[in-house]
């Protein structure tokens, strides 16, 4: 058979990369207001307070079940129980959870994430990455992810993650991701780098637009 057998080699899908999406003046180009961002972020963790610690009545507290002295005799005010409100280490008078919350208005919040946003951006501390999407649910091919980013520490903000992608970031020790519709001052603040997908900007453009 002198007819040699060509070998056809499979055709690479072509990858065309989303152009870069342009980040939105009124998000990422304010300027930064450092006291509205203080009243954001006492705001956002004042709310994130339980408000229920070491909050027990009498009957909740443990002990106390005896009598501590007589009655008569002994010269001292009447007591029946070692965990009266009046006692050291006695329960609560009125045991109701504590609200710390302080409220912020919603324009007044939305400028100050805008204005954390900007500082980044200002600071060259705001990358543009691919959306990411992972096949399998490994800490490996997040590592690799990242890896390509150059930082050692860095919070991702993306636009619906599926599960197998949070799932291998979630044990990353330096590397944090955040949902672009729950943005809070804390982790953005809290972040040394941010790295932003292209399909988040859209949503944050939305969401801290203020007009």
């Amino acid at each position: 058979m002198a007819e040699a057998k060509e070998t056809k080699k499979a055709a690479k899908p072509e990858t065309k990369k989303a152009a870069k999406p342009k980040l939105p003046s009124e998000v990422f180009a304010v300027d930064f207001n450092e006291s509205l961002v203080h009243q954001a972020l006492t705001s956002y963790m004042s709310s994130e307070r339980q408000g229920s610690v070491m909050l027990k009545n009498r009957s909740a507290v443990r002990g106390g079940g005896k009598k501590p002295f007589k009655q008569k005799g002994t010269g001292r005010a009447r007591a029946g129980t070692i965990r009266s409100p009046l006692w050291v280490g006695g329960g609560v008078t009125f045991a109701n959870t504590k609200n710390y919350t302080k409220k912020i208005n919603k324009k007044m919040a939305k400028k100050a994430l805008a204005s954390i946003l900007s500082k980044f951006k200002a600071e060259k501390r705001l990358d543009l990455v691919d959306d990411i999407k992972l096949k399998e649910p490994k800490t490996k091919l997040a590592q690799e992810y990242f890896k390509k980013s150059g930082q050692e520490s860095a919070l991702l903000i993306a636009s619906d993650l599926d599960q197998n992608t949070m799932l291998a970031m979630r044990n990353l020790k330096h590397f944090n991701f955040l949902d672009a519709k729950d943005v809070n001052p804390y982790d953005l603040l809290k972040a040394k780098h941010i790295l932003l997908t292209h399909s988040a900007v859209p949503v944050l453009k939305e969401a801290l637009n203020v007009k």
